[in-house]
C-alpha cells in the first residue's frame, strides 16, 4: 500500500522531465584535417557531435554545414566541379560557382565585376587553434591591400556555427569598405527576410532592387521569397537575419545590426539573390557597416548560423521557429 507521501512523490516525478546529460555537451569540438571531401584532399572537418562544418582551404570556402553523420546540408555545392582546382578566372568557368560560403568586399561599386584577385580565386592558409577553431588566412589583395582572416567556431553542443570575418589593411591608400559574406544555399522551399519595426524601407525592401512580380509575399513581419528558375534577381533590407527553409532543414544566418551606422547598398544589412537555372541556388548575404581602413587597421563582422530540422509542413512556421527579435 502506497503512503500519501509516496504517491505525491510519484506524481511529481511524472510531471518533471528527466534531463540526461548529453555526451556532446561535455565534449569539446574536434577537428579532422587532410580529409578527402568530394575529391578535394585538403578538407578540414570541424565537429561538435551535433553538427559538422566542411572547410576546403584550396577553394577559400566553407563548403558545407550539416548535421553530424549526414551527407547533405543546406549549402549548395556544384556537383559539376567536385574535386576540381580553382581556375585562374572562375567567373569564366563553364560550370559556374563552386558554392559554399565566402567573402567579397562591399560595396560592389568598388570593383564592379569580376570579383577582385584574392577574393574569389586564391587558396587560403588554414590553422587550428587550441580551442578548436579553424582560422583561414588569405594572401594580401594587390588591388585593395586587404587580407582576410576568417575564424570558424562551433558551439560546444548546439547546431550553431560562428564565422568572424576580418579585413586587415596591409598596404595601400585608405579604403572605405564593408565586410560582405555570401552563402550559397540549395533551392529553397522559401527564403525569409524579417521586416524590422524600425525599418527605413516603407515596403520592407530596398527600393533599388525591385522584386519580380509574385516573387515576394508579405507574411506579417516576414517577407517570404521564392527563387525563380527563369529569372535571376536580388533584393534586400535592413534586417539582421535571413532564413532559408528547405525540404528537411531550416537555416538562420544573422549578424549584428548597428543603429545609425553607414551601410552600403542604400542601407541594406541582409540580402537575397536568386540564381536562375541551370544553377539552382540562392545566396543569403550579410554586409557590415562601412569603415575606412588605413594600414594596420582592421574591420570584423561575425555571422551566426543556426541549423534546425523542419518540424512543420508550413515553411512560415519553421521560419518563425528560428526567428529571434529583430534588432
Amino acid at each position: 500500500m502506497r503512503t500519501p507521501r509516496l504517491c505525491l512523490l510519484l506524481a511529481f516525478a511524472l510531471l518533471v522531465p528527466v534531463v540526461r546529460p548529453s555526451a556532446a555537451a561535455d565534449a569539446a569540438p574536434t577537428v579532422a584535417t587532410a580529409q578527402n571531401y568530394r575529391g578535394w584532399k585538403d578538407a578540414i572537418i570541424l565537429r561538435n557531435g551535433v553538427v559538422e562544418v566542411v572547410i576546403v582551404p584550396s577553394l577559400g570556402r566553407v563548403m558545407q554545414f550539416r548535421f553530424a553523420g549526414e551527407t547533405d546540408g543546406p549549402f549548395w555545392e556544384n556537383d559539376k566541379l567536385f574535386g576540381q582546382p580553382m581556375p585562374a578566372e572562375p567567373w569564366k568557368a563553364a560550370h559556374g560557382s563552386f558554392g559554399g560560403d565566402k567573402t567579397w568586399p562591399a560595396p560592389q561599386t568598388l570593383w564592379n565585376w569580376p570579383p577582385p584577385d584574392i577574393f574569389d580565386t586564391a587558396a587560403v592558409t588554414a590553422s587550428v587553434t587550441s580551442d578548436k577553431s579553424v582560422i583561414l588566412l588569405s594572401p594580401v589583395s594587390p588591388r585593395f591591400g586587404l587580407r582576410t582572416i576568417r575564424r570558424i567556431t562551433l558551439d560546444r553542443a548546439a547546431p550553431v556555427m560562428h564565422i568572424a570575418t576580418t579585413y586587415e589593411k596591409a598596404a595601400g591608400d585608405p579604403l572605405a569598405v564593408s565586410v560582405w559574406i555570401i552563402t550559397q544555399l540549395r533551392h529553397p522551399v522559401a527564403s525569409f527576410l524579417p521586416v524590422p519595426l524600425d525599418s527605413k524601407f516603407p515596403t520592407g525592401l530596398a527600393p533599388q532592387w525591385p522584386a519580380p512580380e509574385g516573387a515576394v509575399q508579405r507574411k506579417g513581419d516576414l517577407l517570404q521569397i521564392a527563387r525563380l528558375p527563369a529569372k535571376s534577381y536580388k533584393i534586400g533590407n535592413d534586417a539582421a537575419a535571413i532564413i532559408w527553409v528547405g525540404e528537411k532543414y531550416s537555416l538562420r544566418i544573422s549578424t549584428d545590426r548597428t543603429a545609425g551606422a553607414d551601410y552600403p547598398d542604400g542601407g541594406c544589412i541582409a540580402e537575397f539573390y536568386g540564381n536562375a537555372d541551370p544553377y539552382p541556388y540562392v545566396e543569403h548575404e550579410t554586409v557590415s557597416p562601412l569603415k575606412t581602413l588605413r594600414v594596420g587597421e582592421s574591420h570584423t563582422a561575425t555571422n551566426h548560423y543556426v541549423l534546425a530540422r523542419r518540424t512543420s509542413r508550413d515553411p512560415v512556421a519553421d521560419a518563425r521557429a528560428l526567428l529571434t527579435p529583430t534588432k
